[in-house]
Parts: C-alpha cells; structure tokens; sequence
C-alpha cells in the first residue's frame, strides 16, 4: 500500500486469496462498514460466470454466504481501522480513512 506508506502509517495487509477472512470477520468488517455492503462483493467476469444475480448479495448473511464461498468475489481494497472499514475506491478514500493514524 503505497500511501499508507507515503503517510508513514504501519498496515497490516491481508492477502485474501490466500488467507481469505471467515464469517466471523467478515461480519466484524460489515458492522464498521461505510459503504453498502452489497459493494464488498466484485461485479467483475467471475460473478456473471458464476450466474450469480444482484438478488444474492443484498443482506448482510447473503454478502458472508457468498465470500465465504467465493472469496475472489472480495471488493478490494478494504481499509480496516478500529473504528471504521470502506473499500478503497477511489483511491483517494484510502488516503482519508489513514491519515488520522499518520
């Protein structure tokens, strides 16, 4: 994560692929989540090929079901503080959600 170190904050960085969070996190992460929770889970190739449809991924138990299953479906980056959690997109929003820990 270039601008945490560009802000001299310490991150710890998940690699999600190989070790994907279980349901226990992702519910930690969804009761500190800014965004929709709908917008953890990717609308990328994979999901179309997996005929998965938006009607899947609205609550909260059907956003951990379906990460828990496919966990490449993750949006990312997820920016995780003790107090908040947002996905990284624009960019931008990372550097806001970090720079009270710089």
């Amino acid at each position: 994560m270039r601008i945490a170190e560009e802000l001299g904050v310490d991150v710890d960085i998940v690699l999600y692929l190989k070790a994907p969070p279980d349901a226990a996190t992702l519910e930690s992460v969804i009761a500190k989540l800014e965004d929709p929770v709908t917008d953890l889970v990717r609308r990328d190739s994979n999901f179309a090929k997996l005929g998965l449809s938006e009607a899947e991924v609205q609550t909260n138990e059907q956003v951990i079901a379906m990460l828990v299953e496919h966990k490449a479906l993750l949006q990312r980056p997820v920016i995780v503080t003790p107090t908040t959690a947002l996905i990284g997109r624009p960019k931008e929003r990372v550097a806001e959600a970090l720079r009270p820990y710089a």
